[in-house]
């Protein structure tokens, strides 16, 4: 069976995509941080070197350390984009490296997220971040293409998740409000949709939105 990597294991939302692959016929290993830091690149290095052969990345870790520009401090801004954004390309390489080396095609997914595309007051670092995985994205999809390898960027939207579900009741009215829907994606939407994207193997370079907020780029 292949082989697919979620980095982020322990979130809600990575359970939910490691859930829908194994479904579907697929062996995956969704490592939580004591097993793979996406922060340090000796642990990224160790890590994917026990796996010579990886058909699929879902590149998922993440954290927000919110507050306004004017009141952040330098160590949260380093913490975030080394995580959300570093740590992507850390697992990237290595993932892209694997795939190379063995000739098959492979499959690399960015959790983005909408903020990339609008900004969220109070976490520049975030948005920055996941900005910058567009970025990635589309590079690895020029640079890979030619080898069968492909690359996109999942925005989830808002979803009511470990990171989210301390927030208060108005803060997430108003956010829902933002939706034409009126209402959140789902983690298990995620996860289903992911699968049906890595079976369409034509497309790459892409990002998808999956939530009903309009935005221009």
């Amino acid at each position: 069976m292949p082989l697919a990597i979620v980095t982020g294991g322990q979130g809600d939302l990575a359970q939910a995509i490691a859930s829908e692959l194994r479904a579907g016929g697929w062996t995956v290993e969704a490592p939580g941080r004591s097993d793979l830091d996406v922060c340090s690149a000796e642990s990224v290095k160790c890590y994917f070197g026990g796996y010579p052969e990886v058909a699929l990345l879902v590149n998922n870790a993440g954290i927000c350390r919110d507050a306004l520009v004017a009141r952040s401090v330098e160590r949260d801004w380093e913490v975030v984009v080394s995580t959300n954004l570093t740590g992507a390309w850390r697992c990237s390489q290595q993932a892209i490296r694997a795939m190379l080396k063995s000739r098959t095609p492979g499959h690399i997914v960015q959790i983005g997220s909408f903020a990339a595309l609008r900004g969220s007051l109070g976490q520049s670092s975030y948005a920055a971040a996941k900005a910058g995985l567009i970025g990635l994205t589309q590079s690895l999809a020029k640079e890979a293409g030619g080898r069968g390898i492909r690359s996109n960027c999942i925005l989830p939207g808002f979803l009511e998740t470990q990171m989210t579900r301390d927030l208060d009741s108005d803060i997430l009215e108003r956010v829902r409000d933002e939706h034409c829907l009126k209402k959140f994606t789902t983690t298990e939407d995620t996860a289903r949709f992911l699968l049906t994207l890595n079976d369409l193997h034509g497309i790459s370079g892409q990002v998808f939105n999956l939530d009903s907020r309009i935005a221009r780029w």
